[in-house]
C-alpha cells in the first residue's frame, strides 16, 4: 500500500530527484522497501475495557467489585479495537507506540490502572476521560460515552489522526459514535491512506446495517469471521451462503477511493481464511493446533487482526499479513485472555 519512502532514502535524495520519487510512488505492498515505522503509524479508535482476569469460584462471577478484593487478579487493557492495537504492537516490538488508541473511559481506579496497562503494552493511548459513567469492565458503560467534539476534534488529538497510514476500527464502535468513524473514514480515503474496518458481530450487520453502509465505501480492508460474514450477506440480500462468493460480492460495494480495490478478510475459525483481493479469491489455511493445548479463544480474532495489521503498517505483502495474523491467533488461542509472551517468534 501507498506509503512514505524511508527517511534514510528521503536524506539522499537531491532535489532535483524529488519529482521521481513521487512519481515512483507505489500502490500496492513491496517485499523491497518496506515502510519506515515511526511511532503513531497506526490509529485504532474504539470501545476501551479493563479485562479482569482470575480463577473464582462460579458464585463471583457478577460481583467484579468483590472479585478485585477476595482473589489474586491480573488486568490488562481490552476492548476489540485496543485488542488488536496490543498484539500489532507486540508483533512489531520496536520502535514503541506504533499504535494510537482513542476510546473513553472514566475517572477512577479502573481507568488509572487501564492507563497503566495500555501504557505497559507499549501503545500511546489518548482517552476521553469522564465522570458520568464508570470504565467499562463487564459492561461498556464509559466506553459508550466517546465524543467527536469532546475528543477527536481537539487538533492535538487530530494532528496524531492526521500521523497514522493505516486505521482500524471494530464494527462495535458504529454503537457509540457513528460520526467519529466516519470523520477518520474521510480522512483516510482523501489522504490514500488505509482504512480497516470489522464487521465484529452479526447483530451491528443486523440491527446497526444503516451506519454500516454509511461507513462501507470509506473501506480499505474488511474483516469478519463466518457467522458475521453470513448476516452480513443475510442483510445485503446477497443471496448466497458460499464465503468466497460474500467475499467477492462485499469487494465490489460501492467504494470512494477508487485507487485502492478493497480487500475482504473472512476467517472459519479452524477452517481456512478466505481473502478477496484484486480480481482474485485466494484461502489460506490457519496453523494446526492441538485441541488441548487451547486455552482461551475469546482473543483469537482480535489477535488475527492485529497480527494482520502489524504487517500491512510496514506495507508487506497480504499474503504476509495473513501469515502474521494466522500466527498471532495460534499463539493468543494458548493463553488465557488476549494475552501473550514476551515477544513473538514469527518470522
Amino acid at each position: 500500500m501507498a506509503s512514505d519512502e524511508p527517511k534514510a532514502k528521503k536524506q539522499k535524495l537531491s532535489e532535483e530527484k524529488e519529482k521521481e520519487e513521487e512519481k515512483t510512488e507505489t500502490e500496492t505492498p513491496s517485499e523491497e522497501t518496506p515502510a519506515k515505522l515511526s511511532a503513531n503509524t497506526l490509529f485504532g479508535m474504539g470501545n476501551p475495557l479493563l479485562d479482569i482476569c482470575a480463577v473464582v469460584d462460579k458464585d463471583f462471577l457478577d460481583k467484579f467489585e468483590e472479585i478485585v478484593k477476595k482473589f489474586k487478579v491480573e488486568y490488562h487493557a481490552g476492548g476489540a479495537t485496543q485488542n488488536s492495537i496490543k498484539v500489532a504492537q507486540w508483533m512489531i516490538q520496536e520502535p514503541h507506540n506504533v499504535g494510537t488508541f482513542f476510546g473513553c473511559i472514566g475517572k477512577d481506579k479502573f481507568g488509572e490502572i487501564l492507563k497503566q496497562k495500555a501504557e505497559e503494552a507499549h501503545i500511546d493511548s489518548h482517552y476521553y476521560e469522564q465522570d458520568e459513567e464508570p470504565t467499562g469492565t463487564s459492561n461498556l458503560a464509559a466506553a459508550n460515552c466517546y465524543k467527536k467534539d469532546k475528543h477527536l476534534d481537539l487538533e492535538e488529538n487530530w494532528k496524531l489522526v492526521e500521523k497514522a497510514k493505516v486505521y482500524y476500527i471494530a464494527g462495535f464502535f458504529l454503537t457509540v459514535s457513528l460520526e467519529s468513524i466516519l470523520k477518520v473514514a474521510k480522512h483516510a480515503s482523501e489522504n490514500n491512506k488505509l482504512f480497516c474496518l470489522n464487521l465484529s458481530a452479526p447483530f451491528i450487520c443486523q440491527f446497526f446495517k444503516d451506519n454500516l453502509m454509511q461507513v462501507m465505501p470509506y473501506v480499505d480492508v474488511l474483516f469478519g469471521n463466518e457467522t458475521e460474514a453470513a448476516a452480513f450477506a443475510k442483510e445485503q440480500e446477497f443471496e448466497t451462503k458460499d464465503i468466497k462468493e460474500i467475499a467477492k460480492k462485499a469487494q465490489a460495494l460501492p467504494k470512494v477511493n477508487t485507487k485502492r480495490q478493497r480487500v475482504v478478510v473472512l476467517t472459519q475459525g479452524k477452517d481456512e481464511t478466505t481473502m478477496a483481493m484484486s480480481d482474485k479469491v485466494e484461502t489460506f489455511p490457519v496453523l494446526k493446533i492441538d485441541p488441548k493445548d487451547i486455552v482461551d479463544t475469546n482473543g483469537a480474532g482480535d489477535a488475527f487482526v492485529g497480527g494482520f495489521l502489524s504487517e500491512l503498517v510496514q506495507d508487506k505483502p497480504l499474503d504476509q499479513c495473513v501469515k502474521a495474523a494466522h500466527y498471532a491467533a495460534n499463539v493468543i488461542i494458548r493463553q488465557a485472555g488476549c494475552t501473550f509472551p514476551e515477544k513473538p517468534n514469527f518470522k
